[in-house]
C-alpha cells in the first residue's frame, strides 16, 4: 500500500514541478499550443485531432468500463479516446499515489476507493471538480441531486476531488428459502441484533433430513482482511459507538467496542465449519450455493449471486437484500463509494470530466445501472422504477443504507492515514477473531497503535 509523502519531500517534488511545468509552458507557447490548453483545459478533440485520456481503476471493473461503457461514452464525445488500466485492489492505492505525485502523471483519471480521497488529496495533486473544473460542469448537472453519504465519499475538508461512480454498501443478503425452512420469517430492515441472533440457531439445519447439517445461519468477512473490521464497526455504529472522536483520537476502546467485536465473533457459533478463514470470496460462495442464509457483503455483487445462472444456484426469488441488523440507534450499514478524480497536472482535465460528468449524470447514472448493475447515488435515479425488476429491491435498500450511513457516520477513517489505520485494525482484530487474543486485549491494542500513528 502507498506511504503518505513527507512534508519535506513533497514541497521539494512541488518545487521541481512547479519548474519543470514552467518549462514546459515556454515550450508549448513557442509552439501556440499553451493559450488554448489555458482556455479550453485541452478540449474534447475534433474528428481530426481527437484527444486522449487515461484512467487507472480496479481490475474488478476496468475491463467491463473500457468495453461496455467507454463505447457508450463515444456516443456523446466521439472525439475522446479513454484507455483504462485495470490494476489489483491491493496494489491500486500505492500506484495511484506514485503516478499522481510524479512530475509527469501517466493517468488525467484516477478511481479510488472510500478512504483513499483523503490520502491521494493530500499530495495536492486533485482537481478541485467544483473550481477547476466548474467551467465545463452542464447547468443540468445537479449536485444537489447526489444522496449526501455517497457525495461525501469525494469531499476532503470542504473541497470536492471526487463524484460516485459506483456506490456500494455492506448490507445483508437473505435466502429466504432457508428462513422458510427453519419456519421463520423473511427478515425486514426492522429485525434487531437481538432478534437476529435469537433466530440463528434455528437456521442450522439440516435441510435434505440425511441427520447432517447442511446450512448455517450467516457467512461473512472472519480472515484477515482490511474489510473484516468494516463488520464490527458497523455493529459499533449501529448501537450509536464511533471509531474516532472529534479529535481523531480512538473512541472505540470500550465496553461499546469490545460488545461489538465480540458480536461479530460470536457469529462464528452460526457459521459453516472453517469460516474463521472466510473472507469476500468464501463467504460469497457459501451463500451463493445455498449454505448460508444470511451473509453480510457488499451489495455490488447481488446481481451475480440472485440473477446470473452462471455464478449462482439461487434465483431472485430466493433472496432479499435490505441494510443490516438494528442496534439501539438504528440499522446497520457501511459505505464503501467508488469515486473518479482528476489529477490537476492532466493536460485534458476538460475531457476527463467529460466522461466523470458523463458517467455520474442523471442519464449515466440510469444507463450504468440498467445496463451493468452498477449502484446509483442519484436521489432521482433511485427514485424510479428500474428497467430490470431485480433492481427494485435493490434500490430500496440502498436508499436507506445511504440515509442510515449519513446518520450515523458508518464508513472508514476519513483520514491521510486511512489506510494504515485499516491494516491496523485488520491485524488485531483478527487476533481476536481467530482466538489468539480475547476482544478487549484487541481493541486495546489497535488503539494505542492508531494513537501512535495519529500523533
Amino acid at each position: 500500500m502507498g506511504q503518505e509523502q513527507k512534508r519535506t519531500g513533497c514541497l521539494s517534488r512541488r518545487a521541481l514541478t512547479a519548474g519543470l511545468s514552467a518549462i514546459a509552458t515556454l515550450a508549448l507557447t513557442s509552439h501556440g499550443f499553451a493559450q488554448t490548453a489555458a482556455k479550453d483545459g485541452g478540449g474534447l478533440g475534433t474528428p481530426e485531432a481527437p484527444v486522449e485520456i487515461r484512467m487507472i481503476a480496479n481490475e474488478a471493473f476496468a475491463k467491463q468500463w473500457q468495453t461496455s461503457m467507454v463505447p457508450e461514452f463515444n456516443k456523446v464525445y466521439p472525439n475522446i479516446r479513454v484507455k483504462i488500466d485495470g490494476v489489483p485492489y491491493a496494489e491500486l492505492l500505492a500506484k495511484s499515489l506514485l503516478d499522481v505525485t510524479g512530475a509527469k502523471p501517466t493517468y488525467d483519471i484516477i478511481i479510488a476507493d472510500d478512504p483513499w480521497i483523503p490520502q491521494l488529496a493530500r499530495t495536492g495533486a486533485l482537481l478541485d471538480l467544483k473550481k477547476g473544473a466548474g467551467q465545463w460542469t452542464k447547468p443540468d448537472y445537479d449536485w444537489a441531486d447526489f444522496n449526501a453519504s455517497p457525495l461525501a465519499a469525494g469531499e476532503w475538508e470542504g473541497v470536492q476531488y471526487g463524484v460516485p461512480l459506483r456506490s456500494n454498501m455492506l448490507l445483508m443478503f437473505v435466502n429466504k428459502a432457508l428462513y422458510a425452512k427453519a419456519g421463520l420469517p423473511a427478515p425486514t430492515p426492522s429485525l434487531t441484533w437481538a432478534e437476529y441472533v435469537a433466530q440463528a440457531p434455528k437456521l442450522v439445519q439440516d435441510t435434505n433430513g440425511d441427520g447432517k447439517i447442511d446450512s448455517w445461519a450467516v457467512d461473512t468477512y472472519f480472515t484477515r482482511d482490511s474489510l473484516t473490521p468494516t463488520i464490527w464497526q458497523t455493529i459499533l455504529n449501529s448501537n450509536g459507538g464511533a471509531l474516532l472522536d472529534k479529535d481523531n483520537k480512538p473512541a472505540f476502546d470500550n465496553a461499546e467496542g469490545v460488545k461489538a467485536l465480540q458480536a461479530h465473533i460470536d457469529l462464528l457459533k452460526f457459521a459453516p465449519p472453517g469460516a474463521s478463514s472466510h473472507g469476500f470470496n468464501e463467504s460469497l460462495q457459501a451463500f451463493r450455493q445455498g449454505q448460508v442464509a444470511t451473509l453480510f457483503m457488499w451489495g455490488s455483487v447481488f446481481k451475480g449471486t440472485a440473477v446470473d445462472p452462471a455464478t449462482t444456484t439461487l434465483t431472485p426469488d430466493q433472496v432479499g437484500i435490505q441494510v443490516m441488523p438494528a442496534g439501539s440507534r438504528g440499522p446497520g450499514a457501511h459505505r464503501g463509494i467508488w469515486s473518479g478524480a482528476i489529477t490537476n497536472k492532466s493536460e485534458h482535465p476538460q475531457a476527463a470530466w467529460a466522461l466523470l460528468q458523463w458517467l455520474s449524470s442523471k442519464e449515466g447514472e440510469v444507463w450504468h445501472a440498467n445496463a451493468l448493475g452498477v449502484f446509483p447515488a442519484r436521489k432521482s435515479t433511485l427514485a424510479t422504477a428500474p428497467e430490470q425488476a431485480w433492481l427494485v429491491p435493490v434500490y430500496a435498500a440502498l436508499q436507506q443504507a445511504y440515509d442510515t450511513s449519513a446518520s450515523g457516520q458508518m464508513w472508514r477513517p476519513r483520514l491521510a492515514k486511512s489506510d494504515a489505520v485499516q491494516q491496523i485494525l485488520a491485524d488485531e482484530t483478527s487476533r481476536a477473531v481467530a482466538g489468539q487474543i480475547s476482544a478487549d486485549d484487541a481493541l486495546k491494542s489497535a488503539a494505542k497503535k492508531i494513537e501512535r500513528l495519529l500523533k
